[in-house]
């Protein structure tokens, strides 16, 4: 009887041992939002709960999500989770950049893999993952899929650019990105860029696209509320060829970046 009360007032236990996911506000998404994306930087190695960064993820359920500083395994835990409790069904494609136990987990001969991820209630298919030239003091890249946000098909790429104090590097990075966002009319990119907007190194990616907040531009930072624990605005969903209907930035308590959403329009 003591076990089944302790049950009752705890919950039961989910694999890996956390707890159930606690339910859903009233005022949350209860099904995926087609034409919503996100970023976020789960921040590696916080060691927050997957079930509490599926819970998170589940609040606002986009289409595409944009994951940096994901493990491989994480992510595949966050999915399971949100099938699993929420009934939010993902698709996962990974752009791994560094297999390492220290921040993966993983056997000597099999570590884990670390970098980008996208979860996409739509299939991806085009896959891309490439490795900049150079990344800084942590290897870093770019990951690309193609999905469906609102109906229509485009090319959504998430990155991680260098540390902030690697502005050359950056720089370096931000031109090879750039470049690939060129290619496309149509294009969504996710990220952590590690700069704010009116840092030199970001003016490739401005040339080619726009922040997804009209009101936040190099010259003009009074639409760009920060998105970091240090109160910097360094995530971004940049857009070519896609109209923004909105942004928002939330906070979480489970990684020193906030979520940040934007819902699109992909009609024109």
């Amino acid at each position: 009887m003591l076990t089944l009360a302790v049950l009752l007032l705890l919950g039961p236990s989910a694999p890996g041992g956390d707890l159930f996911a606690r339910p859903l506000p009233a005022d949350a998404a209860r099904a995926v939002v087609p034409h919503r994306v996100m970023t976020w930087n789960l921040c590696n190695p916080c060691g927050a709960p997957d079930v509490d960064r599926a819970r998170e993820i589940a609040l606002y359920a986009p289409q595409v999500v944009g994951l940096q500083e994901a493990c491989v395994s994480d992510v595949e835990r966050i999915r399971d989770y949100l099938r699993r409790y929420y009934g939010l069904v993902y698709h996962a494609a990974y752009g791994p950049v560094l297999h390492h136990r220290g921040r993966c987990g993983g056997t000597p001969w099999n570590p884990g893999g670390f970098g980008q991820a996208v979860l996409s209630a739509a299939p991806m298919t085009d896959r891309v993952a490439v490795e900049y030239p150079e990344g800084g003091s942590e290897d870093r890249g770019y990951l690309a899929v193609t999905t469906t946000v609102d109906g229509r098909s485009v090319r959504v790429l998430t990155t991680h650019l260098a540390q902030r104090r690697q502005k050359s590097v950056r720089a370096r990075q931000a031109d090879v990105l750039a470049a690939e966002i060129a290619r496309y009319d149509r294009a969504v990119v996710l990220g952590d860029f590690n700069a704010r907007p009116a840092a030199p190194e970001l003016a490739p990616v401005w040339s080619v696209a726009a922040d997804a907040d009209s009101r936040c531009r190099p010259s003009s930072l009074a639409g760009c509320p920060t998105t970091t624990d240090w109160l910097a605005r360094f995530d971004y969903v940049f857009l070519r060829g896609v109209t923004a209907l909105g942004q928002r930035v939330q906070p979480t308590a489970h990684s020193d970046h906030d979520l940040l959403y934007a819902d699109l329009d992909l009609s024109h």
